[in-house]
C-alpha cells in the first residue's frame, strides 16, 4: 500500500507551482531537471579546485605561498566588509538594530584582520621574503582597491584628504577636487624626488575612476552620513563606530607597520617596500590622522591619535 504524500509537501508543491506560473514557467519541467541533477558537493559549491589554483608564486621560495594566500584572505575579508556596508547603505528605512548588527560584523572582520598579521610577522622566514619580494616589483599591498573603497564608503571624502590640505579643502564640495588630495596618494612617492612611483601610477590608472564614482554614490549614504541622519545620539551606534574607527585607522595600519618593520627595517638604513612606498611616513596613524568619524573624538584623543595603541604594542 502506497504511503500518502505529506500534506505539508503538497502545500509546498502548490506554492512552487504558483511561483513558476507567475513567470510563465511549468513546474513539472523544473522537477524533471531536479530528478536528473547531481547532488551539490562542498567542493563544487565553494569552487575549491579553482580556489586552490589561484596561488601562482613567481619564485621557488616556499614562503612566497604564505605571502600570497595571506593577502588573498585579506582581500576576501575586505569584500565581506564592503558587503556589510552596502547592506547598511541600501536599508530603507534606516534601522538601528540592523545597523548595529552589521557594524558588529564589520568590527569582527577587522579584529580578525588585525590579529591575523602574525601570519605575516612570524609566519615567514625573513631571508626568504627579502629575496622573493624583489620578483614582485612594482606591485604592493598599497594597491588594495577594496581597502580604499572601505574608506570611501565609511566617511565623507574630506576626512580622507591629506592632513596638510584638509582644512583648506573644506570649502570645496567637489569630490573630484578632494580626491586629488587623498592622503594615500602621497604614500607611494619616490623618497628622494617625491615623484609618483610606478606603483601609484598603475593604481590610479586602474581604479581612480572607480574611486570617484564610488565617492559620488556614497556621498549621501556613507556610514557617517547614515548615523548622523538617523542615530546621532545612539550610544550603541556611537560605541561601534568608535571601535571601527580605531580598528580601521589605528590598529590595522599599526599591524601592517609592525610587519613592514619586521621585514623592511635594517640598520643603519631602511629597506624600501616592494612598490617603493614611503611606508615609514605613510603607515603611522599619527602622521595621517585619518578618522572616519572625527566628531566622535575629543581634541585630546585627536592629538594623541594612535599613541595608546603604539605604547601597548611596544609592551606586548
Amino acid at each position: 500500500m502506497e504511503k500518502s504524500l505529506d500534506p505539508a509537501l503538497i502545500e509546498q508543491l502548490k506554492k512552487l507551482q504558483q511561483k513558476y506560473a507567475v513567470m510563465g514557467q511549468d513546474l513539472s519541467s523544473y522537477l524533471d531537471g531536479l530528478l536528473h541533477a547531481d547532488y551539490l558537493t562542498y567542493w563544487d559549491y565553494i569552487h575549491l579546485d579553482t580556489l586552490l589554483s589561484l596561488q601562482n608564486p613567481k619564485t621557488q621560495f616556499a614562503d612566497e605561498k604564505v605571502f600570497i594566500i595571506y593577502h588573498q584572505i585579506t582581500e576576501l575579508y575586505f569584500n565581506l566588509i564592503l558587503w556589510e556596508i552596502e547592506q547598511i547603505s541600501a536599508k530603507e528605512p534606516a534601522d538601528e538594530k540592523f545597523f548595529t548588527i552589521r557594524m558588529d560584523r564589520i568590527i569582527r572582520y577587522f579584529q580578525l584582520l588585525e590579529n591575523s598579521f602574525a601570519v605575516m610577522v612570524d609566519g615567514m622566514e625573513k631571508e626568504q621574503f627579502l629575496k622573493f619580494r624583489m620578483s614582485l616589483l612594482p606591485s604592493s599591498g598599497f594597491q588594495s582597491a577594496q581597502y580604499r573603497l572601505i574608506e570611501i564608503c565609511s566617511t565623507d571624502i574630506i576626512n580622507l584628504v591629506h592632513v596638510d590640505f584638509r582644512e583648506s579643502m573644506q570649502e570645496y564640495s567637489d569630490i573630484e577636487q578632494q580626491i586629488e588630495h587623498l592622503y594615500w596618494r602621497s604614500g607611494a612617492t619616490e623618497l628622494a624626488s617625491g615623484k609618483k612611483t610606478l606603483t601609484l601610477q598603475q593604481f590610479e590608472k586602474k581604479y581612480l575612476t572607480l574611486f570617484t564614482e564610488t565617492g559620488m554614490k556614497y556621498r549621501t549614504c556613507n556610514l557617517r552620513k547614515i548615523y548622523q541622519q538617523n542615530f546621532p545620539s545612539s550610544k550603541a551606534v556611537l560605541d561601534r563606530l568608535r571601535e571601527f574607527d580605531q580598528l580601521a585607522n589605528v590598529l590595522w595600519p599599526l599591524a601592517h607597520m609592525r610587519s613592514a618593520g619586521r621585514y623592511l627595517h635594517r640598520d643603519p638604513e631602511d629597506i624600501k617596500a616592494t612598490g617603493g612606498t614611503n611606508w615609514q611616513k605613510y603607515l603611522p596613524p599619527r602622521f595621517q590622522l585619518i578618522m572616519f568619524f572625527p566628531e566622535l573624538w575629543s581634541e585630546q584623543e585627536k592629538q594623541e591619535w594612535g599613541k595608546a595603541a603604539v605604547i601597548k604594542a611596544l609592551h606586548t
